[in-house]
């Protein structure tokens, strides 16, 4: 078994060479480590993951959203709320309409690497 992290204690012989010298890497607290889990948990949805990339090029209301992604409302409705929850994007009432944007580009850029990151291993996977 893999010790927990924070121990540093271990019952088994290091598995690299002894001549290797491996500089610890630091490792962010627990709480830093569960938040950032809960925040890709939020965007592990497939239509999450759509709204993310539409608001990377700008912000859009719900019936834009519908319109771009073909998703009914309520469906991108109840998606707005968890990435609002995780505050991986912002409203901001205009009118009779809410807008939303991205709360940070950070996200963008890590949603748009993993799908980066899938379509080139689909390539590859090509005959």
């Amino acid at each position: 078994m893999a010790p927990a992290l924070g121990d540093t204690a271990s019952n088994t012989e290091p598995s690299h060479s002894p001549d290797r010298s491996v500089t610890p890497v630091p490792v962010p607290p627990t709480g830093t480590l569960a938040e950032a889990g809960e925040l890709l948990r939020a965007l592990a949805a497939p239509v999450r993951i759509a709204i993310v990339l539409q608001l990377r090029s700008g912000e859009r209301c719900v019936h834009e959203l519908v319109e771009g992604l073909g998703v009914a409302q309520p469906l991108i409705s109840q998606h707005l709320r968890v990435l609002k929850a995780a505050r991986v994007v912002r409203g901001q009432r205009r009118g009779r309409e809410v807008v939303y944007r991205l709360a940070d580009d950070h996200l963008a850029h890590i949603v748009a690497d993993a799908v980066a990151h899938v379509a080139e291993m689909e390539e590859d996977q090509r005959p």
